[in-house]
C-alpha cells in the first residue's frame, strides 16, 4: 500500500492500531511514556492539536510546521514508533511488530472535517462503549484543550475553531449523546 508522504504546513488524521488487534498500552505508564515520545520527536515537526490513546489504537491530530522537510517529519514519526515498540517488547518480554502497518494518516483539508475529528477524536472511547463518559477518559487531550494549566497543544488554535470554551464543551456533549442513542439501538 503506497501512503501518501506528509508533508510541510498541512493537518493530518494520524492513526494505528496493536498488530493482530493486540495492546498498544498495557499499563497506566505506557500512555504517559507515549506521550512523552510524542513530545520528544514531534513537537520539533508538528503542532498537537488533539489525541486519543485507547488501550489497542490511538487517534492523533497534527499540523506540520512551515519549512520542513517531508522526509524530516517522516523520520521523527518513525522515530516514536520505533522507540515505543522497542520499549513495549523490552518491557514485557515480547518480540515482532507491536504496530499493525505503518502508521495511517488522511490529510485534512477543509474547516469543518478539522473541526468534526476533533469531536471523533475526543469521544472515541464512548465511540468503543469503553466509557459511557468521554469526559471521564483519562488518555485524551480533551482536559488539557479546557484547562486553564500549561500544555504543549495548540490549545488557542483548536479552542477558536468553536469559538470559545463553552461551545466546545457544548459540541462534544452534543455528539457523547448521539453515540450512546445510536449503542443503544444496537
Amino acid at each position: 500500500m503506497k501512503y501518501e508522504p506528509l508533508t510541510e504546513d498541512n493537518f493530518y488524521h494520524i492513526y494505528n492500531c496493536g498488530n493482530n488487534k493486540e495492546n498498544l498500552f498495557i499499563e497506566a505508564e505506557n500512555y504517559s511514556y507515549f506521550l512523552l515520545l510524542i513530545k520528544k520527536y514531534l513537537l520539533d515537526v508538528s503542532e498537537i492539536l488533539s489525541y486519543c490513546l485507547l488501550k489497542n489504537h490511538f487517534h492523533l491530530l497534527i499540523k506540520t510546521k512551515p519549512n520542513t522537510e517531508s522526509e524530516k517529519i517522516s523520520r521523527q514519526f518513525s522515530n516514536l514508533f520505533n522507540a515505543y515498540a522497542k520499549a513495549i517488547n523490552k518491557r514485557y518480554n515480547r518480540t515482532g511488530s507491536l504496530f499493525k502497518d505503518r502508521f495511517s494518516r488522511i490529510k485534512v483539508i477543509n474547516e469543518d472535517y478539522l473541526k468534526s475529528l476533533i469531536i471523533y477524536i475526543h469521544t472515541n472511547p464512548v465511540h468503543h462503549n469503553l466509557i459511557n463518559d468521554f469526559r471521564r477518559y483519562q488518555h485524551s487531550s480533551y482536559h488539557a484543550l479546557i484547562s486553564q494549566k500549561p500544555t504543549l497543544l495548540s490549545r488557542d488554535f483548536v479552542i477558536n475553531l468553536f469559538e470559545n470554551n463553552s461551545n466546545f464543551e457544548y459540541v462534544h456533549k452534543k455528539k457523547q449523546v448521539n453515540l450512546i442513542e445510536e449503542l443503544l439501538l444496537e
